[in-house]
């Protein structure tokens, strides 16, 4: 058998994983951005697409049944995102003569249009709420929720409380289905308020087998899409759990469901509950599932799109410990969770029980083309504590060297007290800023260390490439007379360090003397530090002027200042730049506006999510420097103001 994944990154390699253990060869197609990806280097054929936006590629069904039929093909699977749910896609793979790993076409247009699923589900038994048009907000009141009739993933969702701010925000959600779906259409919903969004694994094949695989919390969320999954829900019970599971198989039903597929709730504390859709496919958040249950989900979509009898694989399943997921982003928590871009450097994941799903490496560039996520880290343990404690420090090890990640903020939150209670509804990055949450792990005292071992080891590094001998110390003088300076920019501020290994360790940090009592290495990529008796290792990776050190209390970005900078113009005061390269949506204010700080002055797309550029201070818009539909580079000036 030759299977095609219409698919990239990561789940590209989860899905070669599976069948290269099935002894199923394998096809990647990819856009021209991902012509050096690693999923396409893993595959036994690729097929380029063309193009860098999905429109140009990934979203190109027809040129994906094309390569399958090119390369002899036997089947195509979506994975998840772009066309997983596009259930004309799946007719042309059918239409083709290739096998469809995933349910028939007709369950996928059942549910996806979710006004339509609402009202099928409403019929089947499954709670639901009720869904009105753009026109009748009214109709349900405020706060509500405008949400895609199309696809899912947080894309097109807005929470709208009042009436003034409707017509725009339907817009804005109606753009970015459109660009993720190639489906403007939206409808209106009640708002919950901080409920829990927990889903049902379903499973089911074409011999009459559908059950449920227990459930995921889903819960914590950033713009609607989840940042941290697990399974089971720590908020579940026994009898919410036949339930929900009830619910969930008899939605499936409803629609003739084959394959793996999630049905998701919005779950009350009191226990009520309501269908808020189906994502006929497999989900992200998959592996914690197969950690508790020792299933392959993948695998078992394979066969059942195969019409095997999946009953001895399904009968019986229970669930064993606790599994936490968590996606790693490359976004900024600190600024909005804007996405950010460039040269992965460093990408080094992984730890003892920790499962890494990965669409990058190390050396690879984040590009702004596609969704934002770089991988998934899973662990598992028989307990919620210890799942929790075990990914946790796995992340404080990970060496995550370029582009801002949410790794930090993922850390706060598997050690946030709330969340080790199972507190966990949606409502608690709202409760907790991420700004907060997302600042650098590394505390002040623990920065100042990093940057000692960051200035050792570029002196290691300098004697190295010039042949000095080790046994002459570094800074050697006849007649030493001061210690050699390194000033070093932090997360928390600038600092000075002078050291002098002459005649033993001497160290000062701001001009206050460290208790370095060891000096047990000190090499250009890995510097020992002993203080006060307490031994720290600390591993430097230098790229350029910046030094990425990783240490007991975790990443360190240090760049080194100039020793004799050279003068150069001030940045304008009051300019507002792209934060990465991305499509000009809209311009709100003009030339002469008085705009408070905070208040919106352009809507840039990038990474498939619309993104509102803030007014850094009150004033007057000088000049407008933007143009709707301009293409932007990072740093490039589109609104300049006058306080």
């Amino acid at each position: 058998m030759r299977l095609l994944v219409g698919n990239r990154g990561e789940i590209a390699r989860r899905i070669f994983g599976t069948c290269e253990e099935m002894g199923i060869e394998t096809v990647a197609v990819f856009s021209e951005a991902d012509r050096r990806a690693p999923f396409v280097s893993e595959a036994d054929l690729a097929v380029c697409l063309g193009g860098y936006a999905p429109s140009e590629s990934y979203l190109r069904g027809e040129a994906i049944v094309e390569a399958a039929l090119r390369v002899g093909a036997d089947a195509v699977h979506p994975g998840y995102g772009f066309l997983a749910e596009d259930a004309e896609f799946a007719r042309q793979v059918i239409g083709a003569g290739l096998t469809w790993v995933g349910p028939p076409p007709r369950a996928m247009e059942l549910m996806g249009d979710k006004l339509a699923a609402k009202e099928l589900m409403a019929r089947a038994g499954v709670p639901v709420l009720s869904g009105v048009l753009p026109g009748e907000g009214a109709a349900i009141g405020f706060p509500l929720m405008v949400k895609a009739a199309a696809g899912g993933g947080g894309r097109g969702m807005r929470i709208v409380r009042s009436g003034e701010r409707l017509a725009a925000e339907v817009e804005s959600a109606r753009r970015e289905a459109e660009a993720a779906f190639g489906d403007g259409r939206v409808f209106l919903e009640r708002l919950v308020e901080e409920p829990r969004h927990i889903e049902v694994q379903i499973m089911a094949d074409t011999h009459g087998n559908t059950v449920a695989l227990f459930e995921r919390e889903c819960s914590i969320q950033r713009r609607h899409q989840k940042i941290v999954e697990e399974a089971p829900s720590p908020f579940v019970d026994s009898d919410l759990r036949g339930r929900l599971s009830e619910a969930a198989v008899a939605a499936a039903r409803a629609v003739d469901y084959v394959g793996a597929g999630t049905v998701e709730f919005l779950v009350a504390g009191s226990g009520e509950f309501w269908f808020l859709e189906m994502n006929t496919r497999l989900q992200v958040e998959h592996p914690v599932t197969e950690e508790i249950t020792g299933l392959d989900l993948v695998r078992l979509q394979i066969e059942a799109a195969r019409d095997e009898d999946l009953s001895a694989h399904l009968e019986g399943v229970s669930a064993r410990g606790h599994a936490i997921e968590v996606r790693i982003y490359a976004e900024d928590p600190r600024a909005g969770f804007l996405p950010t871009a460039g040269r992965m450097h460093r990408f080094r994941l992984g730890g003892r029980g920790i499962r890494v799903e990965s669409g990058v490496e190390s050396g690879d560039e984040i590009g702004v083309h596609y969704d934002p996520m770089l991988a998934k880290m899973v662990a598992w343990a028989p307990g919620r504590e210890e799942a929790a404690a075990r990914l946790s420090r796995a992340l404080r090890r990970a060496e995550i060297h370029g582009p801002v990640t949410n790794r930090d903020l993922l850390v706060r939150i598997l050690e946030h007290p709330e969340f080790l209670t199972g507190a966990t509804d949606t409502g608690f990055l709202e409760r907790h800023s991420p700004a907060e949450l997302g600042r650098p792990l590394p505390t002040r005292s623990e920065e100042r260390l990093s940057a000692v071992a960051a200035a050792l080891s570029a002196q290691a590094a300098r004697r190295e490439a010039a042949g000095v001998l080790w046994s002459i110390p570094s800074g050697w003088r006849n007649n030493p007379s001061q210690l050699q300076v390194v000033d070093l920019v932090g997360a928390r501020g600038e600092i000075r360090v002078g050291y002098s290994l002459s005649g033993g360790v001497t160290v000062e940090v701001d001009s206050g003397r460290v208790p370095v009592t060891g000096l047990p290495e000190c090499g250009p990529s890995r510097v020992g530090l002993e203080v006060d008796g307490v031994l720290g290792f600390y591993r430097v990776n230098r790229v350029g002027d910046t030094h990425y050190v990783d240490g007991p209390g975790g990443l360190s970005r240090l760049v080194e200042k100039e020793r004799y900078p050279t003068p150069g113009g001030a940045e304008q005061s009051g300019s507002l730049q792209a934060p990465m390269p991305g499509r000009v949506v809209e311009v709100v204010s003009g030339e002469g506006d008085e705009v408070e700080k905070g208040q919106v002055l352009v809507v840039m797309e990038a990474m498939k999510m619309e993104h509102g550029l803030r007014a850094p201070h009150s004033g007057r818009v000088v000049s407008v420097l933007a143009t709707p539909g301009e293409q932007v580079e990072s740093g490039q000036v589109l609104v300049v103001m006058a306080e």
